[in-house]
């Protein structure tokens, strides 16, 4: 059983919103044995949070601050985004790390900011949900590197080439975000690479997703993946054991500061023996 990574995921909120900062870090995680550092994808949030970065700039400079870890934004509403854009967003990215960007998609939420009603961006969930499919369409076409002829009901892409590609081959992986006991997002994730469970309660509810995963997903035995949120302190074996790849350290985005964020990823990453999580 390949041993479960552990990750940061950082809300780049207040003190967070420096792409510099957030860079230090992902540089002293890397240097202790972290596998990856992840970042919010947000507009704005609610109070108190006042100052927000880009992610994708940020990205950039953890892609230059490190040579190892794998990094991505984690997740993007990808429905908000011109996908023509994202894929240039990603193969450069891709590039400039050496092949280490995860792109994780999900259908994004106006619950917390109201940044979708705010901005004018669509708030039905299924019409999202279409939008956010089309995308991927998109980019695992545009990343083969072959011209792309797309004519969707969202979006239309009329002979257009994008290179240079990504170094990852196919394409880069992609994890797809949803709340357990929804089939949709499973059925979309399962086209891809990863699933990352949102707001999880309990190890026997991973169980069942990665059951229902494995079906899906019938005889394809490329890498897949499990990412799972946790606070910083909780034990993941449990989440391991039920077939998590990934641990998470997650904090909450009123109160992250980049001296909680640092006292996390002094502690290390988990360790576990294969003994313990199979």
């Amino acid at each position: 059983m390949t041993p479960l990574r552990s990750a940061l995921w950082l809300p780049l909120f207040d003190e967070l919103c420096d792409p510099a900062a957030v860079a230090r870090l992902a540089a002293e995680a890397e240097g202790i044995g972290w596998h990856g550092v992840f970042v919010w994808d947000h507009l704005r949030w609610r109070a108190p949070v006042r100052q927000v970065a880009d992610p994708w700039i940020t990205l950039a400079a953890i892609a230059t601050a490190t040579e190892r870890l794998r990094f991505g934004p984690m997740v993007t509403a990808l429905a908000r985004r011109r996908p023509t854009k994202v894929a240039r967003e990603t193969a450069t990215l891709d590039r400039l790390s050496g092949g280490r960007l995860t792109l994780g998609v999900g259908l994004g939420s106006d619950r917390f900011a109201g940044e979708l009603s705010a901005t004018g961006e669509e708030l039905d969930d299924r019409r999202r949900g279409r939008m956010l499919d089309e995308s991927l369409e998109i980019l695992t076409a545009a990343w083969s590197g072959r011209p792309v002829h797309h004519h969707g009901s969202h979006y239309t892409v009329d002979d257009v080439t994008f290179l240079p590609r990504p170094v990852q081959r196919p394409g880069v992986p992609v994890w797809a975000a949803g709340l357990p006991g929804n089939v949709r997002p499973l059925r979309r994730a399962a086209r891809h690479d990863g699933f990352v469970p949102v707001n999880l309660e309990h190890p026997d509810q991973l169980a069942d997703i990665v059951t229902t995963l494995t079906g899906l997903r019938g005889s394809r035995t490329t890498p897949y993946d499990i990412a799972v949120p946790l606070p910083p302190g909780s034990d993941p074996a449990p989440y391991a054991e039920a077939g998590a790849t990934w641990w998470l350290a997650e904090f909450e985005p009123e109160t992250v500061s980049v001296d909680q964020v640092r006292g996390v990823l002094r502690d290390g990453p988990v360790a576990f023996d294969n003994e313990r999580i199979r």
